[in-house]
């Protein structure tokens, strides 16, 4: 039996790599597709699947299971609100740059549906998140953690939404929350920097798909762990595997973690 999907931003970069993986897989069948406002691609049809793609979720959900949506944060958390209607019972969301009060948005809709949401859907990068958190908790409050991230030129948010995972992460490794472990950026002509905390730093160019470090730094040595993303394909592949997992699960907010079953 094949899962019926619905595609947010169809004709975006990463909407493009999610079409081009969900059609080559036989476990899932494309029926909506959706792009914002005003795009050229509004009215046309997806390749050669038949399948339109309009500005209405509501519309590209009436015949889906699984709402797969990588847009921006008001945009996703509004398709979340029309998939009321529809017959979607679980949504794979890898949106980032999700304000306090719209990340507690999207914890009440999960008490609806099935929501697997993460800052990364790359197997590698959810491995890396498992080996950050346990490094963190084994390396005591005296060795540095800084992430450096790289993406390309149009990338909005920073940090990314991979280094705030892996911040996550390196933070439950030491029994804190990132909001307590997190550091101001270095910006110079301030305090040392503090011990325990996790720095960050960003970087914007060309078409960079994404790479990230982890750094553990001590007086004498340093640990690096990395990853870099040579293709979206990575993304798309670990988005449908979330919704062959999701598929059959009951409403609630879950991770790439327990997709994974990673410790």
């Amino acid at each position: 039996m094949t899962v019926a999907i619905a595609i947010a931003g169809a004709a975006g970069r990463m909407g493009r790599a999610l079409v081009a993986a969900a059609a080559a897989d036989a476990d899932f069948r494309i029926v909506g597709a959706t792009e914002r406002p005003g795009s050229a691609a509004l009215g046309g049809a997806l390749g050669a699947l038949g399948v339109m793609v309009t500005d209405s979720a509501q519309t590209a959900a009436v015949n889906a299971d699984i709402w797969i949506d990588f847009t921006a944060p008001a945009a996703t958390l509004a398709a979340l609100e029309a998939l009321r209607t529809t017959p979607v019972r679980a949504a794979i969301v890898g949106t980032t740059g999700f304000s306090a009060d719209e990340a507690a948005q999207l914890a009440r809709a999960a008490a609806r549906i099935a929501i697997v949401a993460s800052g990364n859907f790359s197997l590698g990068v959810n491995l890396l998140a498992s080996l950050v958190r346990q490094a963190a908790s084994r390396l005591g409050p005296d060795w540095d953690i800084e992430i450096v991230e790289a993406h390309h030129r149009r990338k909005q948010d920073a940090p990314s939404g991979t280094a705030l995972l892996l911040g996550q992460a390196a933070a439950a490794g030491r029994g804190r929350t990132l909001s307590q472990a997190r550091l101001a950026p270095h910006a110079g002509g301030g305090e040392a920097r503090a011990e325990g905390g996790i720095g960050f730093a960003s970087i914007r160019g060309g078409g960079i798909v994404g790479d990230h470090d982890v750094s553990f730094a001590a007086e004498t040595e340093i640990v690096t762990l990395s990853h870099r993303a040579l293709d979206r394909a990575a993304f798309a592949d670990g988005a449908l595997a979330a919704a062959r997992w999701a598929a059959d699960k009951q409403p609630g907010l879950y991770s790439m973690q327990d997709v994974l079953a990673l410790p």
